[in-house]
């Protein structure tokens, strides 16, 4: 029979010991499982609690020696002096990486409450994505329903979340403009050629365009970034569908009949009024009555948000223009940005399957980078920078500790006394250093428990 301190006793506490943090409770939790959060949230808490005891380990070690040294040598004042310092020192440190470690468990603790939407805005666009292809390649006649079904669940989403932050002048954009006209094309007056030519011309034109011009990016668990792309991306798709794909098609949209051939002129004098009939009310409701609010920063507009982007080429552009003249200069480049982006869809697209397809995958092709560059680049390099910041702060911590006084009776110690003594201020020295050294490599973004 094994006794109390039996070693299988001992290894099966230790078994215990090392698999509690995966107990009963967290399994059951299936909506917090193998998500990256989760992943990193287990793997950081873990090296924390490695962290502090790697830091007692080392501190009990230390008041251990200097303890030892007291003993040997009759000089318990300078020996206190050296403890109270290395004690002050270690609790100092503890305190700050404590302080620290609450604020990243407090962040983490945060982010649980938006998973649940991340994930159904993931599994949305990633079903969404799959369909689509499925559809265009099945069947293609029932790819404006999709488009039609996913605005009806996006697009209340943006105006909720939008008016919730004050941003809802973005609201106004063209993009929206042209949806609803898509809709009414498709849905009331699928017969009316003139409005299938603005509406081809202006998905094809600037709407696509501004996946470029705005880079939009495709992140599945954002949902404001996947309806972003939805609204610049699925109108061309449609309407390109609708074009060269769909069986039949002059059955269900018979402005198809008197369109075999895009007339340029004709089309972009169609798009072009279409599109100043929305500027004219965007300037009426968004540049004269509403101006007050968007001056004093109460609401956002997409100018007001180029002027203050660094980034933006237009905001520079813009912010070199005296403040009378800005909002004349940003219609007329609106204007002449729409018709320069309509031209390949008059001259080229509208007339091959081949090269709207190819344009359709350029297009998404830049909105899938761009989506790489969010994962990569700013979600890595978030983390990495909070983890930068936590070593200049253990950094900062260390060089502010004030060094230990040197008693008089230190001097007078035969060498090896000195040398014991130095050699504990030495070691908590390196202490410091250590875990300075060590913390940023123990909790390396991408590392594998």
């Amino acid at each position: 029979m094994a006794t109390q301190n039996s070693p299988l006793l001992n290894r099966a506490s230790r078994k215990n010991y090392f698999f509690e943090p995966f107990g009963r409770d967290d399994m059951v939790d299936g909506s917090s499982a193998f998500t990256l959060l989760d992943t990193v949230e287990t793997y950081v808490d873990s090296h924390v609690d490695l962290l502090q005891r790697r830091l007692q380990h080392h501190s009990d070690r230390l008041r251990s020696k200097a303890e030892e040294v007291l003993k040997m040598r009759d000089f318990s004042s300078a020996g206190d002096n050296v403890v109270g310092n290395l004690e002050r020192d270690v609790k100092a440190f503890k305190l700050k990486v404590s302080s620290r470690m609450t604020k990243l468990a407090s962040s983490w603790q945060s982010a649980k409450v938006v998973r649940t939407r991340e994930k159904i805005s993931f599994f949305f666009g990633v079903m969404s994505l799959l369909f689509s292809a499925l559809i265009f390649g099945l069947a293609p006649q029932w790819v404006h329903i999709a488009y039609t079904i996913q605005a009806l669940y996006l697009l209340p989403l943006r105006v909720y979340f939008y008016k919730k932050r004050a941003w809802h002048y973005f609201l106004f954009d063209l993009c929206y403009y042209v949806n609803i006209l898509n809709f009414i094309y498709i849905w009331l007056l699928p017969q009316s050629p003139t409005l299938f030519v603005a509406c081809y011309c202006l998905s094809h034109g600037s709407l696509a365009s501004a996946v470029i011009t705005w880079r939009n990016s495709l992140v599945f668990h954002d949902q404001d970034k996947v309806t972003s792309l939805f609204i610049h991306i699925y109108p061309p798709f449609s309407f390109t569908v609708i074009r060269h794909y769909y069986p039949n098609a002059e059955e269900r949209f018979p402005a198809l009949r008197e369109l075999q051939h895009l007339n340029p002129l004709r089309a972009l004098l169609l798009s072009g009024g279409i599109y100043l009939i929305w500027q004219m009310l965007y300037w009426k409701f968004v540049f004269v009555d509403r101006r007050e609010k968007i001056e004093s920063g109460q609401r956002t507009s997409s100018i007001s948000w180029l002027l203050n982007s660094k980034s933006s080429v237009i905001g520079k552009t813009l912010s070199k223009i005296s403040p009378e003249g800005r909002i004349p200069s940003f219609m007329l480049g609106q204007l002449a940005y729409s018709i320069v982006t309509e031209l390949p869809a008059v001259f080229i697209l509208y007339d091959s399957p081949f090269w709207s397809g190819a344009f359709l995958i350029s297009i998404f092709a830049v909105s899938v980078w761009n989506g790489g560059g969010f994962y990569i680049e700013v979600f890595g390099r978030k983390f990495e920078r909070e983890l930068e910041a936590l070593r200049k702060e253990l950094a900062e911590s260390a060089q502010a500790s004030p060094p230990s006084e040197p008693s008089p009776t230190i001097h007078t110690l035969p060498d090896d006394g000195t040398t014991s003594l130095q050699s504990h201020q030495s070691s908590s020295q390196e202490l410091l250093t250590s875990l300075l050294v060590e913390a940023p490599s123990t909790t390396t973004f991408g590392d594998k428990s």
